[in-house]
């Protein structure tokens, strides 16, 4: 089996750590219902923020990290006048603001694009070859399929969103969820009044899959409500699929076409999908055992939709459910968070711990369908035992309601943006406004108190041009370097690869994070120099085909990352 050495382009980028926010902040103006953690303190290492523009022009409903450090960002066409034009000074049928915006994570910089079909509701995946994929969305957008090609685009100026014409979506999708699957295919699954699932890229004239599962689960008839939308989806190591929607588990084969195994529901009682808007992740999978663990945060009791209609706002899940899949009789074990919460954001660092961000303590998804914005970050940490694996972080001062967004980014930060966004982005009298900005969290690791045990890759061998990213078959063994200036021990450093994920209204599809395994770590020259052997993934079903962050974990404080391609070479 090949070794092979690679150089990577090292763009770096010196952000300015922020030790913490003094004090108490008061809310907002027209902010009701401030909640924090009644003994909670900001304290240095409980994380800091960063304000990186008041506003982009719209409200970050939709966010998906781009390979090379973009960010596309979108909210819905439906919404009226944005706060940014159309480029190029056009105008569409609505019209002559734009919807989606293309930002710039290293400067914060930011410029307009176009986007023809209302994507509200829609879905989104990244494709192997590094387009975006957006699927579905409301009324004229529920067949759309749009895609935006950064990587293959003569000028990043140039690029914008493409719309697919021809063979659309078999079934209107508003609200479901998109998969990445180790052939590189996607699944889109569910939305409003559909059962069914279909593939993307879709034959021509193909029919939606019907899905049993989805019909049987639903509180539409008993409540009014629609309880299983954005189903959560996760590609296990078998290859199987982890279906959640409502408070029920299915595992579907899809290849088979068909549900193989049922799983019990969380035994709490609480909802967990849209618009109960609970979020979910699969747990870092570590190699050469990627034992395969489930968590499910927040949520609403049943009736909370109807009952925020009706002007009561009903608390919120304050429990987890965590699910070891690899054993032969699984069961969730319930876990205790700090305080309740909806709409949350579950964002997988690079470290395997979970940062719970963004959401209300009671009501529900929907504009001014919650009160008691949760303005502190909860940090989960899955190898403590339990009882002590939650840290509440420090605070925002921003409200992050319904159509808030979270992802991690190639620095290490997690990109905070959006929140209720009003038709026709209303600002005043109301009580959550619309909110254009994006801030960052800085996670406990980025302070500087750690500078000495943040390494920093250098690359290796391989004479590659810096405008490319390299690429990796599976199973291949593969040597960097990298440089840190307080080496702690060999069994302190990670090579993790992280999949950015689509995020919208609580859900991270795609979501991803792999710790490779390390055959060896020895010192080279100089001295603060060392070599880590890793092995790629061995499979697709294990990190599917596509572009990966790739950091460097080192004492539990990971490296700025570095983009690699895996697979479909």
């Amino acid at each position: 089996m090949a070794i092979k050495n690679f150089s990577f382009p090292l763009f770096f980028f010196l952000i300015s750590v922020v030790s913490h926010l003094p004090g108490v902040a008061s809310p907002a103006s027209g902010v009701v219902g401030f909640q924090r953690i009644s003994n909670a303190v900001d304290v240095p290492n409980g994380g800091s923020w960063r304000m990186l523009q008041r506003s982009i022009g719209i409200s970050a409903m939709h966010m998906q990290l781009l390979p090379g450090g973009k960010l596309i960002v979108s909210d819905r066409t439906g919404a009226g006048l944005s706060k940014i034009s159309l480029p190029g000074g056009r105008c569409l049928k609505k019209d002559c603001t734009a919807h989606s915006v293309l930002f710039d994570v290293a400067d914060s910089t930011f410029r307009p694009l176009t986007l023809l079909t209302d994507n509200l509701g829609s879905a989104g995946a990244l494709l192997p070859n590094g387009t975006l994929l957006q699927t579905g969305g409301f009324d004229d957008g529920e067949l759309a399929i749009r895609t935006f090609d950064l990587l293959s685009s003569p000028s990043a100026a140039g690029a914008d969103w493409v719309e697919q014409h021809s063979n659309p979506l078999a079934a209107g999708r508003s609200y479901a969820s998109d998969q990445i699957l180790p052939e590189g295919r996607v699944l889109v699954l569910g939305g409003l009044r559909q059962l069914s699932y279909e593939f993307f890229p879709r034959q021509e004239n193909s029919s939606a899959v019907h899905f049993d599962f989805l019909g049987g689960n639903s509180d539409r008839e008993s409540m009014g409500e629609e309880s299983l939308l954005y189903p959560f989806l996760h590609l296990l190591p078998d290859g199987t699929l982890f279906v959640f929607a409502n408070n029920h588990v299915a595992i579907l084969d899809v290849s088979l076409l068909r549900v193989i195994r049922r799983l019990p529901s969380i035994p709490d009682g609480f909802r967990r999908s849209y618009p109960s808007s609970g979020s979910s992740v699969l747990l870092r999978l570590s190699l050469p055992n990627p034992d395969p663990e489930i968590l499910i945060c927040g949520g609403a009791p049943l009736g909370a939709d109807k009952a925020a209609v009706n002007g009561k706002f009903l608390t919120s899940a304050d429990t987890c459910g965590l699910i070891a899949l690899e054993r032969d009789d699984p069961s969730w074990v319930i876990q205790e968070m700090p305080l309740p919460r909806v709409m949350g954001d579950m964002v997988l660092l690079p470290t395997g711990d979970v940062l719970i961000i963004n959401g209300a303590s009671a009501g529900t998804a929907g504009a001014d369908m919650a009160r008691k914005p949760v303005l502190n970050p909860i940090l989960y940490r899955p190898g403590l035992p339990t009882g002590s694996r939650f840290v509440v972080m420090n605070h925002s001062p921003i409200p992050r309601l319904c159509g808030s967004t979270a992802a991690l980014d190639t620095y290490g930060r997690v990109l905070v943006g959006g929140s209720n966004p009003h038709d026709g982005y209303v600002f005043s009298d109301v009580t959550f406004p619309t909110d254009l900005s994006i801030e960052a969290f800085h996670p406990p690791y980025m302070d500087a108190l750690f500078s000495a045990l943040r390494p920093r890759i250098i690359g290796g061998g391989g004479g590659l041009v810096a405008v490319v990213m390299p690429r990796f078959d599976y199973d291949e063994r593969v040597t960097l370097q990298f440089e840190v200036s307080m080496f702690r021990d060999p069994q302190a450093v990670e090579v993790v690869l992280v999949a950015p994920t689509f995020v919208t209204h609580s859900v991270g599809m795609n979501q991803r994070a792999v710790a490779l395994q390390v055959e060896r770590v020895e010192s080279s020259s100089p001295p603060l120099n060392y070599d880590v052997e890793v092995r790629v993934p061995p499979s697709p079903t294990i990190a599917p085909p596509g572009y990966y962050m790739l950091f460097v974990v080192h004492a539990g404080v990971p490296s700025e990352a570095v983009w690699v391609r895996i697979g479909l070479h």
